[in-house]
């Protein structure tokens, strides 16, 4: 399950030490999204990755679905930090014109799977937002 941390700092070894408790990972990749007019992004999981995504300016929401549990989080503040599972089916969206939102990420590859997990009902074109 997705779940939100408060940053206390990030160590020069280049692990986030995100809440003190062991939820670091070695970074392999990072990517900013920048930019963003009112269309939605992501919308995917990954198959192995694990992403912490911290939206360093302005505002920005995320959409979970892990398939148990549908949660909204709001990025507004960049000591909070959105850890995504591979589980964890996420879209990014209602961007401030400001926002950056950078995403770490623990694998250099990572293979998406687009649509939800067939057990849920609901197509994800139903839930969005859009």
């Amino acid at each position: 399950m997705a779940h939100l941390l408060i940053l206390e700092h990030i160590r020069t070894t280049g692990k986030p030490d995100c809440d003190r408790k062991g939820n670091s990972f070695s970074i392999k990749r990072i990517f900013y999204i920048y930019g963003v007019d009112d269309s939605v992004r992501g919308k995917h999981r990954h198959k192995k990755t694990i992403q912490a995504a911290i939206c360093i300016r302005g505002t920005c929401k995320i959409f979970n679905d892990d398939n148990v549990t549908q949660e909204e989080f709001v990025l507004d503040r960049p000591e909070k930090c959105l850890i995504l599972e591979p589980k964890d089916w996420h879209k990014m969206y209602d961007f401030s014109n400001d926002a950056v939102l950078l995403v770490l990420l623990r694998n250099i590859s990572t293979p998406m799977i687009i649509s939800l997990n067939r057990t849920i009902s609901e197509k994800p074109s139903q839930r969005s937002r859009e």
